[in-house]
């Protein structure tokens, strides 16, 4: 069994062993990253957005099969690892029908992969993370360029959805998913404004005037596999 010592520089290492299979690792930023938020799912500020670019760079990804599940209690993951690695730099807008865009598909030794780490990183010109649209509020309509340039380090349980991934089978292909939430970042009017995810969320007005702003992501978890929680930490 190995250790993650989960930083920006760690070494990827993949399982020996026979290749029984395929694994797929997927992003997606959902139906809020390719529809937009339109009502009832405004942001928490009450903003219509759409998104024309949401380009993300993923880096340091690997896929773990951990025995007992890891919980995304801490930074490090105790299990067999399969090097994904990176860096994948993506546009979250440009998705398939599932809302999902391809990183990478390897070979993969058969079994469970129900823990994924990975990190949201700078490119080379320096930005980890750009939204790019058009928000809509009373008559208003402004042109925004959002930019983060955080490292954001995830270490993540099982996916959460509506079927199990990650479980591959001999001869089989499987699949998971890195999953940003856009509604921790905008929040969601539909959520009322005593709501956890509201209460945490940046929302639009202080971007209301349009134009190219920074961003910071710490503290408001984006980060997720599907539905499942991971520990996030950005540096």
């Amino acid at each position: 069994m190995m250790k993650s010592v989960f930083t920006a520089s760690f070494l990827l290492i993949a399982p020996l062993g026979a290749q029984a299979g395929t694994l797929t690792i997927f992003a997606s930023g959902e139906e809020l990253a390719t529809e937009g938020f339109s009502a009832p799912q405004l942001t928490r500020d009450g903003w219509a957005l759409e998104f024309s670019r949401i380009t993300a760079t993923f880096d340091q990804i690997t896929a773990w099969q951990t025995d007992p599940p890891f919980m995304a209690d801490g930074p490090h993951i105790d299990g067999t690892a399969l090097g994904i690695g990176g860096p994948f730099t993506v546009d979250m807008v440009n998705a398939d029908e599932d809302d999902r865009v391809a990183l990478a598909t390897l070979a993969a030794p058969a079994g469970h992969y129900n823990a994924l780490s990975w990190a949201l990183v700078p490119d080379a010109s320096g930005i980890s993370l750009v939204l790019d649209g058009v928000a809509r509020k009373d008559g208003q309509e402004v042109a925004f360029s959002l930019r983060s340039a955080d490292t954001v380090v995830h270490a993540c349980g099982e996916y959460l959805g509506a079927a199990r991934k990650g479980i591959v089978t001999d001869g089989g292909a499987a699949d998971l998913e890195i999953t940003l939430h856009l509604d921790h970042l905008f929040g969601r009017a539909d959520k009322g404004a005593g709501d956890a995810m509201n209460l945490g969320a940046l929302g639009f007005d202080a971007f209301s005037a349009g134009g190219v702003h920074d961003i910071s992501l710490a503290g408001l978890h984006l980060g997720h596999v599907g539905e499942g929680h991971c520990h996030v930490a950005a540096q």
